[in-house]
């Protein structure tokens, strides 16, 4: 009696276990937009402002991961097998999606807030590519607590110079790539030694206020505590449209869509192409998570090309959709546009991931 007392209360605890819910994520396939195609019977990308292409053949498709559970919606411990044993699937920390303190209400508008980012960086980046100038003057969104900044600089000031050297805030169209607004302050000071002082020349409501800060050390080098915000003001107007999907990771799509869409050729050559990467207003092309993941997407909806940045390389590996796609490694929108040419013409070799 007591071995089956013993073995009832072992299965129930073991069948319990398996319905327990987890802090972990299921990253699944999500859905793909071509950024120079509809969505829902709209236009992805809408230019006003310049004279605007549409292209009939080729895509410069944006992928997406589909996320299951989360601190609302925890999933039990059969489910989480099942797609660990996927080979679509990936099981996550729960924490990568949503840091301890952070309610599922904030990291929602997070990701909303840096989808907007990435298209006004994604425009940036393609006038930039296409000589097209622009200004962007460095803001101070706000300043970080106990960080040198915080009580001498104020949010609203205008960052005109660092050590004395004018910050540009218009592209000239000379170097796609150049820094301007934001990204020249943030690299200026980054680039020095941490505890190097720094001077930063400020536009304070029309006065003009010098302060010298000693730098420490952050998580791309130098740092005084300031968050920028450039306001930018564009010659035309750009608008995205790819309904609830969040997250900076379409920002290089973005640019190359803007880029059709404002020439006359189309950039694919018919050709069908999709990728994944985060996107700088001077074009530097980020790493992003969930790549194996959305090749599967990019495949499953006829692509033949990805564009992956370099950084994410080490991630192409894990899937078996690299079989089936031409994998293309980019760094900087100049090299994506490469890339097109490329594929487009015939003509020359694209740069691959490296196992």
């Amino acid at each position: 009696m007591t071995l089956v007392v013993a073995l009832v209360l072992l299965v129930g605890i073991g069948a319990a276990g398996l319905l327990l819910p987890l802090p972990y994520l299921v990253a699944a396939p999500g859905v793909t937009v071509n950024t120079v195609g509809e969505l829902r019977g709209e236009p992805v990308i809408t230019v006003e402002g310049a004279d605007s292409y549409v292209h009939d053949e080729g895509s410069l498709s944006m992928v997406t991961v589909q996320y299951a559970g989360g601190p609302d919606h925890r999933l039990n411990f059969f489910t989480l097998v099942t797609a660990w044993l996927s080979p679509t699937q990936a099981v996550l920390p729960e924490e990568l999606l949503f840091p301890a303190g952070r309610s599922p209400e904030e990291v929602s508008e997070r990701q909303s807030v840096q989808m907007n980012d990435s298209q006004t960086d994604a425009t940036a980046a393609a006038l930039s590519q296409l000589d097209i100038d622009y200004d962007a003057v460095p803001q101070v969104a706000e300043t970080v607590e106990d960080m040198p900044a915080h009580g001498v600089v104020e949010p609203g000031d205008v960052i005109v110079a660092v050590d004395g050297r004018t910050v540009p805030t218009s592209a000239s169209g000379d170097d796609p790539e150049e820094l301007v607004g934001s990204a020249a302050v943030v690299e200026w000071v980054s680039s020095r030694e941490p505890g190097d002082p720094v001077e930063l020349t400020l536009d304070r409501g029309g006065e003009t206020v010098d302060v010298e800060l000693e730098t420490r050390r952050g998580e791309n080098g130098a740092a005084v505590g300031v968050l920028i915000a450039d306001d930018m003001d564009f010659p035309l107007e750009v608008e995205i449209s790819v309904g609830d999907i969040g997250g900076p990771s379409a920002g290089m799509m973005f640019s190359l869509g803007i880029m059709d869409r404002l020439t006359e050729e189309s950039l694919t050559g018919g050709a069908h192409i999709a990728g994944s990467g985060t996107i700088t207003s001077a074009g530097q092309v980020g790493g992003i998570s969930g790549i194996p993941q959305k090749m599967v997407s990019a495949r499953r909806d006829g692509a033949e090309y990805f564009l992956v940045a370099a950084e994410s390389c080490s991630q192409v590996f894990q899937s078996d959709a690299y079989e089936d796609l031409e994998v293309v490694r980019v760094e900087t929108l100049t090299d994506a546009v490469g890339a097109l040419e490329t594929i487009r013409t015939g003509e020359g070799e694209l740069p691959r991931c490296q196992e």
